[in-house]
């Protein structure tokens, strides 16, 4: 078969260039945000690069596209889409003492491990003008093996899916379990079966349209995936599906047989009748994807979430450079910050002259109607005469407002963004005595129980108590995304120098000494290491935000995980919400 002549295409924007009228000019100091980004942009592209060249052209070699080349392929041109998870498990599986004989500690920061992206592409995007989810086995990482990260990845993909009813597309391309790791994928309520059970809730009662094409190997438990799949496509010649390979089965059984005869495309479409087309290459799999996609009828709250008219923010998204300090303790103003993200800028207030430490309010993003939440970032004068408030913190009152107003919106059907920078919630004498537990326990339950879409942009800190009340991942939004200088964690490096050692150092204090060196090396190294567990890029490879976005791709970004969400009109709690009938 002739190798693909096929060139991969970035699925996300290159670093904008910076130009005259920017504050960020060539040669100039760039701020610690467009540092950051550019930093990203670097990563990601070697990320997409997955295997790398070499791995990329043993798959053309093989007359097949990689996963990315596929996708893009798939998805409508000159569309949005977002990958899920692009970052996840980058620093991880690392070669043996890589790490330990690393001269320059800088220059392995961003290194990357065995498994980028964890060997699978999850991707939201639109096909024949209908959002999707994508899935697709990168064959050119450990031959799109299953790391304990897959499953999770996967699964995130499908829950995606299963929450917002569109339909999956799983692009099928993998050797199976990467053996090593079995005891992270195979067993486990959240393991390798947990995919076939969502995919078979999705079949049975969601009636989520589910799309497999076998493009590669698909052997052992992984061929119950496209098995449990509304339709299969397999392509002559490159693919296979069966729950063991001739090896094994001669292994086995003794017959000896080859994978073409076993389990391949003509044998699965004539004879087992297991799949239900057969194709010449990957590009007529991804053309018969399409046009199954297009043929399938529309949610009448998908026709309707297609009808907004395109707008535009007030302010130009390069003007967030300068907006956000270059210190994420300063405040700064976050009303000109969402004037780069909101359509004009309108945010109609809600209770604008009260607990003005944060921000509600009404808006729309290219259209689409949404229930701000923010942090304010500053300090705030007490009309009442008491000590001044402080931003990003959350006060009795403050947890009151957003309440109310989280109830209003889930009243009204409106989706709520959840704009984060939060240090946590109010402590001491006066915040417990106005009863701060029982108003965070109300805005905690009222955002828990929102049946309304709930999307989560971080962008410094996300702290404490303050990370789970706006909305943080235990509480299942529907997409969380963070820009580079997002920071999640239960406290800063600093704080928790003085939470271990504080009593130490007034001890020290009391008698007139200093730290040694020895106490020294030891409160730098907690400094450091939470320095590495609040980067954004750190949460991103765990799996603990979806993606690390960029300003400037912001507000599309919103608009399609708002689109994706408002395909259903249900209740968004949980990962899926089973039909009335069987409740």
């Amino acid at each position: 078969m002739q190798a693909s002549k096929f060139t991969v295409k970035p699925l996300s924007k290159a670093p904008a260039k910076v130009n005259s009228n920017n504050s960020a000019l060539v040669g100039e100091k760039q701020s610690r945000l467009r540092v950051l980004t550019t930093e990203l942009r670097t990563l990601e592209q070697k990320l997409r690069l997955g295997g790398g060249p070499d791995k990329i052209e043993r798959q053309h070699n093989q007359g097949k596209l990689t996963a990315r080349e596929r996708i893009d392929l798939l998805l409508d041109t000159d569309s949005p889409s977002q990958e899920i998870g692009l970052l996840v498990a980058y620093d991880q599986y690392k070669p043996e003492g890589r790490r330990q004989n690393a001269e320059d500690r800088e220059q392995v920061k961003d290194e990357i491990g065995q498994a980028p992206s964890a060997g699978v592409v999850t991707t939201i995007g639109r096909v024949a003008g209908r959002e999707v989810v994508v899935v697709a086995n990168d064959a050119t990482v450990k031959a799109g093996s299953w790391w304990p990260e897959t499953i999770k990845k996967i699964l995130r993909a499908q829950e995606i899916a299963m929450r917002s009813r569109v339909p999956i597309i799983y692009l099928v391309d993998s050797a199976g379990v990467n053996l090593p790791y079995q005891g992270g994928v195979f067993p486990g309520q959240y393991g390798a079966s947990r995919i076939f059970y969502y995919n078979s809730i999705m079949r049975r009662y969601l009636k989520v349209p589910q799309i497999s094409a076998v493009m590669g190997p698909c052997i052992a438990g992984g061929a119950y995936l496209p098995a449990l799949s509304d339709i299969i496509i397999m392509v002559d010649g490159t693919s296979f599906m069966g729950l063991g390979g001739a090896n094994l089965v001669k292994g086995a059984t003794g017959q000896t047989i080859d994978n073409e005869t076993l389990g391949g495309a003509r044998t699965h479409n004539e004879i087992s009748g297991v799949a239900h087309y057969r194709v010449k290459n990957d590009q007529e799999a991804i053309a018969k994807i399409r046009e199954f996609v297009g043929e399938l009828p529309k949610q009448k709250s998908e026709v309707r979430s297609q009808k907004s008219e395109k707008q535009n923010a007030k302010r130009l998204a390069n003007d967030i450079y300068d907006i956000l300090p270059e210190d994420h303790r300063q405040p700064y103003d976050m009303r000109a910050l969402l004037d780069c993200i909101l359509d004009n800028g309108h945010l109609d207030e809600f209770q604008a002259d009260y607990a003005k430490e944060m921000i509600t309010g009404h808006a729309s993003i290219n259209g689409i109607q949404v229930g701000v939440i923010a942090n304010a970032r500053g300090m705030f004068r007490d009309p009442a005469g008491g000590p001044p408030k402080f931003g990003g913190i959350i006060y009795t009152e403050s947890a009151e407002k957003v309440a109310y107003f989280i109830d209003t919106c889930n009243r009204h059907g409106t989706p709520l963004l959840f704009v984060q920078d939060v240090s946590g919630f109010m402590v001491g004498s006066e915040a417990e005595h106005s009863g701060i537990i029982r108003a965070g326990a109300r805005f905690v339950e009222a955002m828990a129980t929102a049946t309304v879409p709930k999307i989560v942009l971080t962008l410094n800190l996300a702290s404490g108590a303050g990370y789970y009340a706006m909305a943080g991942q235990g509480f299942d939004p529907d997409f969380i995304f963070s820009w580079p200088t997002g920071r999640m964690g239960v406290m800063e490096g600093e704080s928790a120098v003085q939470a271990v050692f504080g009593s130490q150092l007034q001890e020290l204090s009391a008698k007139g000494e200093e730290p040694s060196e020895n106490l020294k090396a030891e409160m730098e190294k907690v400094r450091a290491t939470y320095e590495k567990e609040l980067d954004a890029k750190y949460a991103a490879a765990r799996g603990l935000v979806d993606a690390v976005i960029a300003p400037e791709d912001t507000r599309a970004v919103l608009e399609l995980a708002l689109r994706v969400s408002l395909n259903y009109s249900g209740p968004h709690l949980g990962q899926f919400i089973l039909p009335a009938s069987l409740a």
